[in-house]
């Protein structure tokens, strides 16, 4: 599809401010042309901080509301939570069926998620654990479960027709082949990213580090700033 028929997005992050980081400057551009975008955000990130005095159940709440407003800022449609445990998601039959309801529920014309390929992404840093099970399962149930109607006939029964997505992009990714220009968008997706204030408490070292990381990758197309991802498709 071009960028131009898309209409409908899904976002599948594993933790609060993973999308934002991914592809929020491309969800901030998309946003102003109309598309609808939503979140699906797999835990709210609540083994995320090292403050010796945090509690996990408050960290959820801390980082709920965070990401809402990082959302907000972007022009995201709607922010939901699937609300699994920071570190213990897993490959499981139950996670990808909840997946493939989120798919039929919401019917994106294109997903963006996790690259679960390999072990490590950008410039050497270790992936989550986390991530490579929301994108491997992601990846799962695109082809090809949620287009195939004898897979969880009792979600038919709920109305929800099977859906066909022939399109993912993946962010973080180890080998990406395209970008989109989000020139137009970074001052927002800097902004969004200073709303994870739990995860980011120094707003001047975001501002640095997002600019100079988005530069460095719209060098490589000819772009001011720019996202990055693996483009894959499914058909």
């Amino acid at each position: 599809m071009t960028e131009q028929e898309i209409q409908r997005v899904l976002v599948v992050a594993a933790h609060p401010d993973d999308a934002d980081i991914g592809c929020g400057g491309t969800m901030a551009k998309w946003a102003r042309q109309g598309k609808e975008i939503t979140y699906l955000i797999c835990t709210r990130g609540d083994k995320g901080s090292s403050d010796p005095d945090m509690t996990s159940e408050r960290l959820a709440d801390i980082r709920t509301g965070e990401q809402r407003s990082a959302a907000a800022t972007l022009g995201v449609r709607e922010v939901r939570f699937l609300d699994g445990r920071d570190g213990e998601l897993e490959l499981t039959l139950e996670l990808r069926k909840t997946m493939a309801e989120m798919v039929r529920r919401y019917r994106p014309d294109v997903i963006f998620t996790h690259d679960a390929s390999v072990h490590m992404y950008d410039r050497g840093n270790l992936n989550h654990p986390d991530h490579r099970v929301v994108g491997t399962t992601v990846l799962d149930v695109v082809y090809p479960i949620s287009r195939d109607a004898l897979h969880y006939p009792e979600q038919l029964a709920q109305g929800l027709r099977p859906h066909e997505v022939h399109e993912v992009y993946l962010f973080m990714a180890n080998q990406p082949n395209m970008a989109f220009d989000i020139s137009s968008t970074i001052e927002l997706k800097v902004e969004a990213l200073r709303c994870h204030k739990s995860q980011f408490p120094d707003g001047e070292w975001v501002d640095t580090w997002m600019r100079q990381r988005c530069q460095e990758v719209g060098v490589v197309h000819a772009m001011a700033y720019a996202e990055n991802f693996r483009h894959v498709i499914t058909r």
